[in-house]
C-alpha cells in the first residue's frame, strides 16, 4: 500500500523523515514523500488529499472530522515559540495599530497571536517573505516561525514577544502547541497504527543517528549554518516529538479550546491514535 505523506520542506520535519525517506525503516508501507509548505499542507488537509500529512494545530480544528492525530510528530514551542518582531522598539500596547505579517491564516502562529491581540491588523505573507519585508520597511511588525526565530538578531530586528514565553505564563507552562502529524480517519486502523510505528522508528533513528540525520536536514536549512539548524532541530524535534503524552494533549486541548472560547475557531473533538 502507497501512503502520500505530506511535510514542509524545513530541517526539523526533513530529520524526522530521514530514516522514512532513507528506507532504513522496515515496514510493508511505500511512502511517497509530498513536499509542500505548511499552508499548503493546512488547505490540502481539508479536502482529506493525503493520507499521512503534517499540519498546523490551528488546522485541526477544521479537520478533526477527518483526521486522527499521532502522538509521534508534534512540534511544541516549550518555552519558546513564534516570534514578533519589528525593526524598531514597539509597546506591546499599542502593537494593535500596526499591520502585522503573518505566515499564514491557517498556522498555529496566527491563532496564537489572535488570543494574544484578538483585534490585530495582519497582513498574510509567505513565511520566508516576513523578515525581509520587516527589514526593507514594507511592513512594521513580523510574526516569525522557522529559522527565522533563531536569526532576527543577526538581521537587525528586535523582538518584540515570544508567544511561546507569553503562553506558557498563560497556561502555568504548557508547551506552546504548533504541528501536529495526522493519518486519515477512514484508513484502517491497523494501516493506521502501522504509519504511527513506522513514523516513531524514524524519529527514533534520527535522534540515535543525530549526524547523519543532520547531515540530510542541512538540505532543507534555507542557507542557515549547520550550528543554527541543528539548534532549530533540538527546538522541535525532542522528548515531545517521540511520544507527546499527556502533557501535549492537554496543551493542543487548551489551545483549541480557548481558540473556540475566543470565537477564531470552530469547537472539535480532536482523536488521538492510542
Amino acid at each position: 500500500m502507497t501512503i502520500r505523506l505530506g511535510h514542509s520542506p524545513d530541517a526539523d520535519d526533513a530529520f524526522m523523515f530521514w530514516a522514512l525517506a532513507e528506507g532504513r525503516v522496515e515496514t510493508p508501507l511505500q511512502f511517497e514523500h509530498v513536499l509542500r509548505d505548511i499552508q499548503t499542507l493546512n488547505e490540502w488537509a481539508r479536502a482529506g488529499k493525503l493520507e499521512f500529512t503534517a499540519m498546523s494545530v490551528h488546522n485541526l480544528a477544521y479537520v478533526a472530522d477527518r483526521y486522527v492525530v499521532l502522538n509521534q510528530g508534534g512540534s511544541f514551542g516549550d518555552g519558546y515559540g513564534p516570534m514578533l518582531v519589528a525593526r524598531e522598539p514597539i509597546p506591546l500596547n499599542s502593537l494593535r495599530e500596526y499591520p502585522i505579517a503573518v505566515p499564514g491564516y491557517l498556522t498555529s502562529a496566527y491563532l496564537a497571536l489572535r488570543l494574544f491581540l484578538p483585534d490585530a491588523k495582519t497582513i498574510e505573507m509567505p513565511f520566508d517573505a516576513i523578515m525581509p519585508a520587516v527589514q526593507r520597511g514594507e511592513v512594521p511588525v513580523g510574526l516569525l516561525i522557522h529559522e527565522g526565530q533563531l536569526t532576527h538578531r543577526q538581521a537587525g530586528l528586535h523582538l518584540l514577544l515570544d508567544l511561546g514565553v507569553w503562553w506558557g505564563e498563560q497556561t502555568g507552562g504548557l508547551p506552546l502547541p504548533l504541528g501536529i502529524n495526522a493519518v486519515r480517519a477512514d484508513l484502517p486502523e491497523s494501516v493506521q497504527r502501522e504509519i504511527a510505528r513506522a513514523f516513531r522508528e524514524s524519529i527514533r533513528l534520527a535522534l540515535e543517528n543525530r549526524a547523519a540525520a543532520m547531515q540530510y536536514a542541512m538540505q532543507f536549512g534555507r542557507g542557515i549554518d549547520p550550528q543554527t539548524a541543528d539548534k532549530f532541530v533540538g527546538m522541535y524535534v525532542n522528548a515531545l516529538t517521540l511520544e507527546m503524552g499527556e502533557r501535549g494533549r492537554r496543551a493542543i486541548a487548551e489551545f483549541l479550546s480557548r481558540g473556540a472560547a475566543a470565537g477564531i475557531t470552530p469547537p472539535a473533538t480532536v482523536r488521538f491514535l492510542d
